[in-house]
């Protein structure tokens, strides 16, 4: 293809992209998504965004989301959303101190007025400075825009040094204020310091010896800043300063030309160099203490008769810079800027939440919106909760519009509709972040009567028959708890307007009312500060009260005063409007409490909420406090309450303004109708009455709890019987004599905690129970399958555990698996506790029955143990007598055909003889062992053999006499046609002899039996 059609192709390619061939500035793909238009809603992965398009502080930012019952976006933006983003947006946060806005602290002041620039308007300090090797200086600043020539706004002269340290500046008109310091007359450069508008600004400078560092500040933010500035030369001790004048002289030497022209105030000197942070707390009026040499005391300055008479003003402190989180679509990070810098912002809703207020326009209550706003001439309420506030709203204006709602919603006869409360709610949200939106406005404006209106408009719409209505916006705006939050705002604002003629202010009305008041700690530091609700008392319900000690650690940080704030609210709207709430419940105070409790049913609130907040010159302190709440708990009948002392969270659940908790909070008495409660922080309380349904009195709980006590008792005798019976008795060793020795073992402990142990539960024990066993009889078969094959292979051995762990489970389970099942319904029903308690009691009597005396290996060992005593007590010599009493059929005398009959088999004894009598036996077995045990007793006859002796020579018979020890008989294995090997072993005085002889088995003839029923080997 030829060149030019390359061209012709490219050209076609630019023209159909609608780009410009000479373009200039940023390409763009056309492919790329179109960027967020203000006021398009976008849908995300977790719900809804709204863009603003507006760009507006942080505070001011979350302040117009809430309002329009929103919130920031509290994660970067994904998706589509994120790929539309073009600048910089904010980002919310959880945590309660950004949520709030910081309150800027208004003081009143002696300003030093220097007007014209002469030379006689000084002020100077009377006291000689020490030896400086580093300093601070800051004061509030008001710089004649007009006064373009450099001016010492203070100078610092030595005896020996005139121009030590000093602070110059000047302003350009419309321009900036350039500052410069000056050390041991070396100048530093004029720099930018504030804008030259008139207006209040706070100005620090330091300095340090080492390394000659020096930094300027203006706003609580560093302007300038270097190195190699009178760098190893402190300030000389015995120095002079003076304000609004540069000292040609040692205190003197004035000039109109270097004369300051404006306002200073607030002026503050440091041996030290300050950190910005501490410099953001002096900015906030809050001075640190540490290495202060002058706090500004007018009384402590030669003050030029021109200066006087000082002039009085009232200041706001700046609030401290602050960072807040940001998100960044460029690189896609997150990061940080100044609070309050003006940026972009996304409101976001759940998408639930977000369809329902879609559908608010169409909510019953329309009628009263529109005639409020009819009646002001004004968009007052918003019918459309999404929509924005147009306009801006003074003070004043708030006022009068709160005056004409509040004459509505007192006439209004009929309940207020969920529209009409939605739309009030709202606009009380604008009303109290006037203050946030232009800090200025808290100079001026009714603020005691506005507040006195918002007070009672949050009290008419707290009435009981507007319940149905908070129910019907429970889900949008969080229930009445957003009532609670507004008013905890605006008296924040009225904390900034407090002054000494007007130390406290208290507004109250049926439902609703605050405090507010200046406290001196060290009058609080001896009985601590009591606030009471109407109604209320110090020493008993209706009270809340911090601490002395809280008082007197306030005072070792240095503080002498602080504004105490406190809320109250007491309707019944929270107790409708709150039930149900995902509060866990908590364990009961007492074990009878404990006992009667069955089943957890809610939690709801008990009582008035009161909140108590504290504030200093730099913010809201924590204090510990404690309150004592009236509730109505007398209320549940044949219900189980227990309080709960809580407090709302607003950082749990940032969706619906907060939650409920109890973290930090304790009960300190309980009393028939009121709680008193401990808290280590402030903010607003209530006691929750956690509610669980009992089936059972007091009387009958103990019955219940008697005869469970007898029948563990019952069950515990008959398991211990059993288990003493296995290891009296004798029984032969086996898997199956193991099992049933620890399962008796197991129940009977069980039983026995039970007995001792209030908060043990059957279920518990049986579930131990059953583990022990079937960790008994996994290692019994393990060891049996060992003995009968060394060496299985895996497949059986597997088999073999799983039996032995299936085996006992499936023959426990009706045992104890009825026990458990009746204990799960305890709750349903009394008569499930009472057979409960029966099934535990007869639990022990099952286990004796089935194991002991219908078990046959049992049976036996207690008739050979029956037999064995027998035996021992005919061979006593106590037994013997010395009676004739005729032969019986089994004794042999000399004559006798037995005697006469050919010889047999004969055991040769050797021990202590006496007449030769016969004796009987009586054998044991051992299970484990090949052997028979022969048990010796004594005779009235002769010893006879009852086998038949092999042919031969054979040893004499033994002399008569008694035979006394115990006969071990041992078989070994023979050759097949064989009998077995006999070893008699007769252990006694005389020693052991064996015989043994190989041959065929003989028969052996009849064995006589004894009158008493025993056998004759």
């Amino acid at each position: 293809m030829a060149p030019w059609c390359y061209c012709v192709l490219c050209l076609l390619i630019r023209n159909l992209s609608g780009t410009p061939s000479n373009s200039s500035g940023e390409s763009r793909n056309p492919w790329a998504p179109a960027p967020v238009a203000p006021g398009e809603v976008v849908e995300t992965a977790g719900g809804v965004c709204k863009f603003s398009g507006q760009r507006l502080s942080w505070w001011q930012a979350q302040e117009s989301c809430e309002q329009q019952f929103g919130h920031l976006a509290l994660q970067p933006p994904d998706g589509v959303l994120a790929s539309r983003l073009r600048d910089l947006v904010w980002v919310g946060q959880r945590e309660v101190p950004l949520r709030r806005p910081p309150q800027r602290r208004a003081r009143t002041t002696a300003v030093l007025v220097f007007g014209e620039k002469t030379a006689d308007r000084a002020a100077r300090l009377r006291s000689p400075l020490p030896e400086l090797a580093a300093l601070t200086a800051c004061a509030h600043v008001q710089w004649d825009c007009a006064s373009s020539d450099p001016a010492a706004l203070f100078s610092v002269a030595a005896p020996a040094l005139p121009n030590a340290l000093q602070l110059r500046a000047f302003a350009e008109p419309g321009g900036v204020v350039r500052a410069a310091l000056v050390v041991r007359g070396h100048h530093a450069p004029f720099l930018a310091a504030f804008r030259a508008d008139g207006r209040w600004h706070h100005v620090c400078a330091t300095w340090e010896q080492r390394g000659g560092r020096w930094a300027l500040f203006s706003d609580g933010r560093r302007r300038a800043g270097a190195r190699g500035l009178g760098a190893g030369h402190p300030v000389p001790s015995g120095s002079i300063l003076v304000l609004g004048q540069d000292q040609d002289s040692l205190g003197g030497g004035f000039s109109a030309h270097d004369a300051f022209s404006g306002n200073l105030t607030d002026f503050h000197l440091w041996a030290r160099a300050l950190s910005p942070t501490q410099l953001h707390q002096a900015q906030a009026c809050a001075p640190p203490l540490e290495g202060l040499l002058f706090r500004w005391d007018p009384g402590a300055l030669d003050i030029a008769p021109s200066l006087l008479p000082m002039v009085w003003v009232r200041l706001l402190c700046p609030v401290p810079s602050e960072e807040c989180p940001t998100w960044n679509p460029a690189p896609r990070s997150e990061g940080s800027e100044l609070c309050l810098e003006p940026q972009l912002f996304l409101c976001c809703y759940r998408t639930e939440t977000y369809h329902r207020l879609q559908d608010a326009q169409s909510w019953p209550g329309q009628d009263v919106i529109s005639r409020v706003n009819a009646l002001a001439n004004d968009i007052v309420l918003l019918p459309d909760p999404l929509s924005e506030a147009h306009g801006t709203l003074s003070p004043a204006e708030a006022s009068s519009f709160l005056g004409l709602l509040e004459h509505v919603l007192a006439m209004e006869m009929a309940p207020l509709g969920p529209a009409t409360l939605l739309a009030v709610v709202r606009f009380l949200k604008r009303v109290v972040a006037l203050g946030a939106g232009d800090p200025e406005l808290l100079l001026t404006g009714p603020w005691e009567q506005l507040s006195q209106r918002v007070v009672s408009v949050a009290s008419l719409v707290l009435e009981e028959q507007v319940a149905d209505a908070w129910l019907s916006i429970r889900e949008v705006v969080g229930g009445p708890m957003t009532l609670v939050a507004s008013v905890q705002r605006l008296a924040a604002l009225l904390s900034t307007t407090m002054t000494s003629e007007q130390p406290r202010m208290r507004i109250q009305h049926r439902h609703a009312g605050l405090e507010v008041r200046s406290l001196r700690l060290r009058e609080a530091s001896t009985r601590g500060c009591f606030f009471t609700m109407p109604g209320g008392r110090p020493e008993g319900a209706g009270h809340i009260h911090i601490p002395a000690g809280e008082a007197r650690r306030l005072l070792r940080k240095g503080l002498s005063g602080v504004t105490v704030i406190h809320s109250w609210f007491t309707s019944r709207v929270f107790q409708h409007t709150l039930e149900g709430l995902d509060l866990q419940p908590q364990a009961p105070a007492s074990s009878e409490e404990a006992n009667r409790v069955q089943r957890f049913l809610g939690t709801q609130v008990g009582s008035a909420i009161i909140s108590s907040e504290v504030w200093d010159v730099t913010g809201e302190v924590s204090m510990a406090v404690t309150f004592h709440l009236q509730h109505q708990a007398q209320t549940f009948r044949h219900k189980l309450v227990e309080p709960v002392c809580a407090f709302w969270n607003y950082s749990i659940s940032p969706y619906t303004g907060g939650a409920w908790a109890t973290t930090g909070c304790s009960v300190a008495a309980l009393y028939p109708d009121s709680t008193a409660c401990f808290c280590n922080h402030s903010t607003s309380f209530a006691v929750l009455l956690q509610i669980y349904e009992v089936q059972r009195g007091p009387e009958e709980e103990s019955l219940l709890r008697t005869l469970s006590f007898v029948g563990c008792g019952v069950s515990f005798c008959a398991l211990t019987t059993t288990f003493l019976l296995f290891l009296a008795a004798g029984v032969p060793k086996s898997e199956r004599t193991t099992v049933h020795k620890n399962l008796t073992f197991s129940l009977a402990c069980a039983e026995g905690f039970l007995m001792t142990s209030e908060w043990a539960k059957a279920n518990e024990a049986n579930t131990c129970i059953l583990a022990r066993v079937v960790m008994v009889t996994v290692s019994s078969a393990r060891r049996r399958a060992r003995m009968l094959s060394p060496q299985p292979c895996l497949q059986e051995q597997i088999w073999t555990q799983i039996w032995a762990t299936v085996k006992p489970v499936l023959v426990l389970l009706p045992v104890l698996g009825l026990t458990w099942l009746v204990g799960i319904l305890v709750h349903l029903s009394p008569a499930w506790a009472y057979a409960a308690v029966g099934l535990n009691s007869i639990q022990g009597l099952y286990i004796f029955l089935v194991y002991a005396a219908c078990n046959e290996e049992v049976r036996s060992a207690l008739q050979r143990m029956a037999e064995k005593k027998v035996a021992e007590s005919c061979a006593s010599p106590a037994s013997w007598g010395t009676s004739l009493r005729p032969p019986g059929p089994w004794e042999a005398t000399r004559g006798s055909p037995i005697a006469l009959a050919p010889p047999r088999r004969h055991a040769a004894l050797r021990g202590t003889y006496g007449p030769r009598t016969p004796s009987a036996f009586s054998s044991i077995a051992n299970p484990e062992r090949q052997a028979v045990e022969l048990t010796a007793f004594k005779a009235s006859g002769p010893l006879v053999a009852t086998e038949p002796l092999p042919p031969g020579p054979h040893p004499p018979d033994p002399p008569p006499g008694r035979l006394s020890g115990r006969l071990h008989f041992q078989s070994r294995p023979h050759p097949a046609g064989h009998s077995a090997a006999g070893v008699v072993k007769a252990r006694g005085s005389g020693g052991c002899r064996a015989v043994s002889h190989a041959g065929p088995p003989p028969t052996p003839p009849e064995r006589p039996r004894s009158p008493r029923g025993m056998r004759v080997f």
